[in-house]
C-alpha cells in the first residue's frame, strides 16, 4: 500500500529483455536507504518488487526489478529510457503518515496528457482517460497519477483537468512530461468498493 507522495525521483539506468521478463534498474538514493530484496516500491504508480541492488559511483544505489511483457505493455513505463525520472515512492509502513490517499500501486490504465501548460506559477494539466477509469473520477476526488496523489479539479469531455502546484513540479517526473505522453493512471479505491458493494446489494433485492 502507497500513499501517492513521491518521495524522490530516481533515473533509469537499464532496461534489458529477459527470458520471461524486462529487467529495469533505477538509481535512488532516499528509497535504497534500508531497502532489502523482496520490498515493494512504486515506480511512476506501478507496484513493483526489488530483486537486485547494487551500490553505484556518486553515491545511492541501483534497484533492479523484473516486469512482466503484460506489465510493461499496459503501463506507461514502456516510454521509459535509460535517464528518465521516475517517481518513487516505498511502501507505506504501518507507523507512517497517509498524506495522499489510499494507493495500491495496481494501474487501472493509461491516459495522454492533452494539454500541458504553465497558469501563473502553476501548471495546468488534462488527461485524457479511458472509460473503465473515468467511471471512478469525481470532482475534487482523488487519483493516481504516475504515482502522484492528486485532486481532481474538473472533468472534461473524455477526461480531466488538475491543477499542478510549483512544488510537485519540481520534485517529480512531471517537470518531464509532454502533451501525447503516457501516464499511469490509478483510480481511487473507495469508488471501486462502493460501485461492488451497490451491485452486490442490488442482487439480494
Amino acid at each position: 500500500m502507497f500513499t501517492g507522495i513521491v518521495e524522490e525521483t530516481g533515473l533509469i539506468e537499464n532496461i534489458s529483455p529477459q527470458a520471461e521478463a524486462i529487467r529495469l534498474g533505477v538509481r535512488a538514493r532516499l528509497c535504497a536507504r534500508g531497502t532489502r530484496l523482496g520490498d515493494s516500491i512504486a515506480i511512476n504508480g506501478c507496484c513493483l518488487t526489488v530483486v537486485g541492488i547494487k551500490p553505484v559511483k556518486g553515491g545511492g544505489k541501483r534497484l533492479d526489478f523484473d516486469l512482466l511483457q503484460e506489465t510493461w505493455n499496459r503501463t506507461g513505463l514502456s516510454q521509459a529510457k535509460v535517464g528518465s525520472a521516475v517517481n518513487l515512492e516505498r511502501a507505506l509502513a504501518a507507523n507512517g503518515r497517509l498524506g495522499g490517499h489510499f494507493v495500491s500501486g495496481h494501474v487501472d490504465g493509461t491516459g495522454t496528457i492533452a494539454k500541458w501548460e504553465r497558469s501563473g506559477k502553476d501548471h495546468i494539466l488534462e488527461i485524457r482517460a479511458p472509460k473503465e477509469v473515468l467511471r471512478y473520477v469525481v470532482f475534487k476526488g482523488s487519483i493516481a497519477v504516475d504515482g502522484i496523489s492528486l485532486t481532481v479539479a474538473g472533468l472534461t469531455k473524455g477526461g480531466f483537468r488538475l491543477w499542478i502546484i510549483p512544488h510537485t513540479h519540481e520534485v517529480t517526473s512531471l517537470r518531464e512530461r509532454k502533451v501525447g505522453d503516457r501516464v499511469n493512471l490509478e483510480a481511487d479505491l473507495l469508488g471501486k468498493y462502493v460501485e461492488r458493494f451497490v451491485a452486490l446489494g442490488r442482487r439480494k433485492d
